[in-house]
């Protein structure tokens, strides 16, 4: 059950977080976005070491949807180098998984 994933990513302020996960869900390319936070990121950047407040942002969404939500969030990310990663769902509730699909855009297969 791969077709399902979770996307993460981290901003700086609360409202940014706020206004890329209202963006994501607008534009159905995650059914729900979780913000935790505030948390401390502890990172390697242009040689030094740094450490900064963040937010995190917890998309769930579809692995065919990857690529439109990945340029929507770099797109609206004010990080030079934004972290972007994908996990696959392993498994979840059948419920859960059916509420999340529908809430999706649906791909059609595209026509060779």
């Amino acid at each position: 059950m791969t077709e399902f994933i979770q996307v993460m990513t981290t901003l700086e302020s609360k409202e940014d977080a706020q206004r890329l996960a209202r963006t994501l869900v607008e534009r159905k390319v995650a059914a729900c976005v979780q913000i935790v936070g505030p948390l401390t990121s502890i990172y390697q950047w242009q040689g030094k070491v740094e450490e900064a407040g963040e937010y995190l942002c917890i998309a769930k969404s579809r692995q065919d949807l990857f690529d439109e939500l990945r340029q929507i969030i770099a797109a609206n990310h004010p990080y030079e180098v934004p972290e972007i990663l994908a996990l696959p769902i392993s498994a979840g509730s059948d419920s859960y998984l059916a509420w999340l699909n529908q809430e999706l855009i649906m791909k059609t297969p595209e026509k060779s």
